[in-house]
């Protein structure tokens, strides 16, 4: 799974990189960005504008806000038939914004698992492929969210983790987020593992693991 990453680069990278979106001028830079936080992400609204959504999906049918803990995580394998996932990737895709993540990794003979931070080797920012929805309480309250897709590790992450986020090649990103209702199939074929030569890993501190720390420590090596 994908449970924090960080989105720390400067904003006018970030519109270097994706020069078809609109880019905020200045936001906070995210150290451990947790779920049920408010999250970078470009949704396919036909507008390529950056906003914020909650991580966690709620599906626009669910009866409350609580549905399956939102889940913050879509399988590649089975998103086009779960309930909550299939018609997000129809019609609502979106790109989520970031720079790098965690993933913690067993050892034998320890309690407890160490941390590896994991980034492009540019130290580019990217963008997961993600899916969103807006639901609506019954007082009026709206709340737009949205959830990572995983897939399959590719050889730098599988000795940490048995998942990795899909992270979508720059060339990819405008037709994950095309506008109006898409083949299930089709677009499936983007959500592939990423490059592992084009990427680098290693253990940072636990002090990660809790979610009230957000500083630059957090991502240097230990």
């Amino acid at each position: 799974m994908c449970g924090r990453f960080t989105l720390t680069v400067d904003p006018k990278q970030l519109a270097e990189m994706f020069p078809w979106a609109s880019i905020p001028v200045s936001f906070t830079p995210r150290y451990n960005i947790t779920p049920s936080q408010p999250v970078a992400v470009i949704p396919n609204t036909g507008d390529n504008k950056m906003s914020f959504f909650r991580w966690g999906l709620i599906p626009s049918w669910a009866k409350d806000a609580e549905i399956g803990s939102r889940p913050i995580n879509a399988r590649a394998e089975t998103v086009h038939e779960k309930p909550s996932f299939r018609s997000a990737l129809t019609r609502r895709r979106c790109l989520i914004l970031a720079d790098g993540f965690y993933e913690w990794k067993s050892s034998l003979g320890e309690k407890l698992k160490t941390p590896y931070y994991i980034r492009l080797s540019s130290r580019q920012a990217f963008a997961f492929a993600g899916l969103w929805d807006t639901w609506k309480s019954p007082n009026g309250e709206s709340i737009s969210s949205c959830t990572i897709i995983t897939t399959t590790p590719n050889s730098l992450i599988e000795p940490i983790h048995n998942r990795m986020p899909v992270i979508l090649p720059t060339f990819a990103c405008l037709d994950w987020i095309k506008l109006g209702d898409v083949n299930p199939i089709g677009i499936r074929s983007l959500l592939t593992p990423y490059p592992a030569e084009e990427m680098e890993a290693y253990p940072v501190s636990r002090a990660v693991n809790d979610p009230k720390i957000d500083t630059s420590a957090l991502i240097q090596p230990t």
